[in-house]
């Protein structure tokens, strides 16, 4: 005899008997958690207490395990036997919290061994493990940006060198195809972007003197009047300067201010003419058709403190981004006189600019300005 078939609402069969749909190991994972999760000695400020504590414990547990087995006139080995076991399990689950960060940072070290800085260590205890997963977070932190910067250098170096190689790749293939002839005109265009490249190539050498931090600083006396007017004199003989021996613009009038005349300070010349040749430089191609330059020197608030400033009379710098020019490749978004993106600069110029004002242990900022854009370089007294 056969029974009718019970069927769910929906027109299902039902089985009887049917099994729990709980995941299994639930429970087990739950108890893996909350084990993982347990650190009871975080609170302890030095490990040498955390191990006071664990003896103390422990001890403690195995005196009153023996004086239940006096009052309860159980076998003493029997009681040790107990003790013992108590006091392994007690420590384990101590211990457990204790080298957590270890495991942590063991975990993390692994992973940015494969190129991975971006796992952190949770650091909650507050003894010399909890140090040591603090300073191992700021280790991993720098390494990842230092791997970031790394990894933007060579991208932005890559568009960098991309750009004048092909100007120039054009430049000569028309002079081979017969589309142009090779009059001063087509060879002052590859002069310009040959000398691009050698721009990009010195301060590519600047940064990895930077990077290396073995510049040595030969700092000395020097009279700012006649020291300033040669590095005025020679950007305007040799075309340093806003782009180049042959594009270099003749419209731009540079002007030198120094007040007292015979000021003097104290610097290395070599770097300060970077700096100054610099900042020179992105005035004159950020400066209007007849545009001036302005470079002053006073004294500083400082005592021997040298005071430098360069400005132009061009579309300045915005809030937002005058901390960011002096980033490497940072670049304004203001455009120069001949149009956007026409500076054929390397958007390092102003970086290596700060790197030798800092050098000197000066500061350089850009300055408010009622036109155009105002940097001032402070540069300290004789130490």
């Amino acid at each position: 005899m056969t029974f009718p078939q019970q069927r769910n609402g929906d027109g299902s069969a039902a089985t009887s008997g049917s099994t729990s749909t709980r995941p299994p190991n639930l429970a087990a994972r739950a108890a893996r958690r909350v084990w993982a999760d347990i650190r009871p000695l975080d609170p302890v400020r030095s490990i040498k207490g955390k191990l006071t504590l664990l003896v103390i414990v422990s001890v403690f547990l195995a005196s009153g395990m023996v004086v239940v087995a006096i009052r309860s006139e159980t076998q003493i080995r029997i009681i040790m036997i107990f003790s013992m076991i108590a006091s392994l399990l007690f420590m384990q689950f101590l211990a457990h919290g204790l080298t957590a960060p270890l495991r942590d940072m063991t975990l993390a070290a692994r992973e940015m061994a494969g190129g991975d800085y971006s796992r952190r260590v949770e650091v909650s205890s507050r003894d010399e493990i909890g140090e040591l997963a603090a300073t191992f977070n700021k280790m991993a932190a720098d390494l990842e940006a230092s791997d970031r910067h790394r990894r933007e250098l060579v991208a932005n170096v890559s568009h960098e060198l991309r750009t004048p190689i092909a100007a120039l790749r054009a430049v000569l293939e028309n002079v081979v195809d017969g589309v142009v002839q090779p009059n001063p005109a087509t060879l002052g265009a590859a002069l310009e972007q040959t000398e691009r490249l050698g721009r990009l190539v010195t301060h590519l050498l600047d940064l990895s003197k930077l990077d290396d931090g073995v510049v040595p600083l030969d700092a000395r006396p020097f009279e700012v009047q006649p020291f300033l007017a040669g590095v005025l004199r020679g950007v305007t003989v040799d075309g340093a300067t806003a782009g180049g021996a042959f594009s270099r613009r003749g419209d731009v009038r540079l002007v030198l201010e120094v007040d007292p005349a015979g000021l003097s300070g104290t610097a290395d010349p070599e770097r300060l003419h970077q700096v100054v040749a610099n900042l020179v430089d992105n005035a004159c191609k950020h400066s209007p058709a007849g545009g001036t330059v302005t470079v002053r020197a006073r004294p500083s608030g400082i005592p021997g403190g040298l005071l430098l400033e360069v400005e132009d009379e061009g579309p300045g710098i915005p809030v937002q981004d005058r901390s960011r020019v002096f980033e490497r490749f940072g670049r304004s978004g203001t455009a120069t006189a001949q149009g956007p993106g026409s500076d054929g600069g390397t958007g390092l110029g102003l970086a290596i600019a700060r790197w030798a004002v800092d050098l000197h242990g000066g500061e350089i900022a850009v300055a408010e300005a009622a036109r155009g854009c105002r940097i001032e370089v402070r540069l300290p007294g004789p130490r």
